[in-house]
């Protein structure tokens, strides 16, 4: 949050201030720099806290399993099936 506040006061310096010279270059460079610092200031501060994996299947109780139903139970399967070509496809290059 401070460098986004940093980086208005740069855009609005590099405006501001007149005559223009090498500082409005520097003022600049602080306005379009400072959003890649910010991101990488906040990533660098998310490895502080190493978590140790953990197995997930040990972490689940194992539900108790259902019967397997006889196949006349079994729901109804719709099947279909590809039929032989019964004509030659034609031949339109002629």
């Amino acid at each position: 949050m401070v460098m986004m506040g940093i980086r208005i006061a740069c855009f609005v310096a590099m405006a501001v201030v007149t005559p223009y010279g090498w500082y409005t270059f520097v003022f600049a460079a602080g306005a379009i720099f400072l959003p890649y610092l910010a991101v990488i200031v906040a990533n660098v501060g998310q490895d502080a806290e190493v978590s140790a994996a953990v197995n997930p299947e040990r972490m689940i109780e194992a539900a108790p399993s259902a019967p397997v139903a006889p196949a006349a139970e079994a729901p109804n399967v719709i099947r279909i099936t590809e039929t032989p070509r019964l004509e030659q496809p034609r031949d339109d290059r002629s």
